[in-house]
């Protein structure tokens, strides 16, 4: 009796509907790195727009700003707010930011005449959140000297993502309204009072689902919103968003639908064609 020789099992030529799944996956693989690169580089410093107005900035922003918090001037997001003041004077306005969005705050100020002045002068932005506390800039110029003979100066600060939530203990900035001061910081005492004028205006940019949180908070950070109805009004203009939805969730698909692909990929190419056909039966 002729003892068969043990051989290896053949691996199987990839099939059609197996280069059919591979490409599938290569081509899906492609899709999600694809759109990762612009989400990388949305963390880059990107340039600030000018203190000044652009053609697609929204008419009608207020003319007057507040004195404290307490009195802050309300704009939305694309208005210009102006306001005329005298030099020492503290501007306080605020806008509605919502979750997923990165504020971008400008301000623009035309100094006095330069035959008034006696001095170099130092202007400064600050931007506090709903709970006063005062926001970090990301990039930009949050305080710049402005010479004895400038005319204008300008001032920006990007703030970090706002989330739908955070611990009690951090500082991250939360959906509600946001405070924007404006002061000169340091001038010669002779230039105090001396009349000038300044510009600000806030826009956004989302960050999608890369700082998206599981929680949310109940109501945005709106002081001085006792009523719904109130809060409504100082709203963003397609009101605020639940915080439970972003694009984390579709990603996530995405990354099931691949490991799925791959899983049966792999088992197609490993699991071999089984027993050889020339091996007789019994052995």
């Amino acid at each position: 009796m002729r003892t068969a020789r043990a051989t290896g099992t053949p691996r199987r030529p990839l099939t059609g509907a197996l280069r059919r799944a591979t490409a599938g996956l290569v081509l899906a693989g492609a899709a999600l790195l694809g759109p990762a690169a612009p989400a990388g580089l949305a963390d880059s410093p990107t340039p600030v727009p000018s203190g000044s107005a652009s053609g697609d900035a929204k008419e009608g922003g207020p003319t007057e700003a507040g004195t404290s918090f307490r009195t802050a001037t309300f704009f939305r997001q694309g208005q210009q707010a102006t306001a005329q003041a005298s030099t020492g004077d503290y501007l306080y306005w605020s806008f509605p930011a919502d979750t997923g969005e990165r504020p971008t705050v400008t301000a623009a100020v035309t100094l006095p005449d330069a035959a008034l002045r006696h001095g170099t002068s130092t202007w400064r932005i600050d931007v506090y959140d709903g709970l006063r506390r005062r926001q970090p800039c990301m990039y930009g110029t949050q305080s710049r000297p402005a010479a004895k003979d400038a005319t204008t100066v300008e001032l920006a600060c990007v703030l970090r993502p706002v989330r739908a939530s955070a611990d009690t203990w951090s500082n991250d900035p939360l959906p509600g309204s946001y405070f924007v001061r404006l002061t000169v910081t340091g001038l010669p005492e002779d230039d105090l009072g001396q009349p000038f004028s300044a510009r600000v205006g806030a826009s956004s940019r989302s960050t999608g689902g890369a700082y998206a949180t599981d929680g949310a908070l109940a109501v945005p950070l709106v002081p001085g919103a006792d009523t719904p109805e109130a809060a409504g009004a100082r709203a963003p203009e397609g009101g605020w968003s639940s915080g439970w939805w972003s694009d984390r969730w579709i990603w996530t698909a995405i990354g099931g639908v691949l490991a799925a692909l791959a899983g049966v990929g792999g088992y197609a190419l490993t699991r071999g064609s089984g027993r050889p056909s020339r091996v007789p039966p019994g052995y």
